[in-house]
């Protein structure tokens, strides 16, 4: 009698998601929820406090209904274009045109900024910063690890990067860009917050889109 052969399941492929699928998931266009005054834990009570009154509360507490299929519909479509010397982004959704600028951006998530702000705080600054409230890595790196922020830098950083950043992985590392948004908050410098984020909008537009067959 011929012996029993064990069949295998076979494993279930994991499913890449496509660039514009990775732009529609729940960890992009997020809000924060920062706990009333009155009622905060003693442990984020400072930086709590601080969220509640600084430049980009409304942009980090103000939810929107973002329809998942609109999503979609705008990276599908975006594009780079300038217009009188500045650049926007002009895409198509539900056969309605939708046009971005800077200034949009400006004044939709009441930033406060002005164009003529930079959009870059100098390492120096940034790594000096970082020594002050006990960064406890090395500084001189490219990125650093929220993780080894104290609890509310750590919890400051966890919303910029999910919030206001367009990052797709690696949610606890925050690049040079971003460290300098997080420096100037702290130390309320001024910051083109509305160009940093249509920086990221337009790096998004230059990722290639995945063709109809994947």
């Amino acid at each position: 009698m011929a012996p029993k052969v064990k069949k295998e399941r076979a494993k279930p492929t994991k499913k890449e998601k496509s660039e514009v699928e990775a732009m529609s998931e729940p960890r992009h266009n997020m809000t924060a929820y920062l706990q009333p005054i009155g009622s905060i834990s003693a442990e984020f009570e400072g930086i709590m406090e601080y969220l509640h009154r600084s430049r980009i509360n409304y942009a980090i507490t103000t939810q929107h209904v973002a329809y998942q299929s609109y999503i979609k519909a705008f990276w599908n479509t975006a594009a780079i274009e300038t217009v009188e010397n500045k650049e926007v982004i002009n895409a198509v959704v539900v056969d309605k045109p939708v046009v971005i600028t800077e200034n949009t951006i400006r004044e939709r998530l009441q930033l406060g900024d002005q164009p003529e702000d930079p959009t870059s705080i100098d390492l120096q600054c940034q790594r000096g910063l970082l020594l002050r409230i006990k960064y406890s890595e090395n500084v001189l790196t490219n990125q650093i690890n929220k993780k080894f922020l104290p609890l509310r830098y750590k919890f400051l950083l966890h919303i910029l990067i999910h919030c206001l950043s367009n990052k797709r992985s690696g949610y606890d590392l925050s690049p040079i860009d971003l460290t300098g948004l997080f420096t100037a908050l702290i130390l309320n410098k001024p910051f083109n917050i509305s160009r940093y984020i249509f920086n990221n909008l337009k790096e998004n537009t230059q990722r290639p889109l995945p063709s109809d067959t994947q």
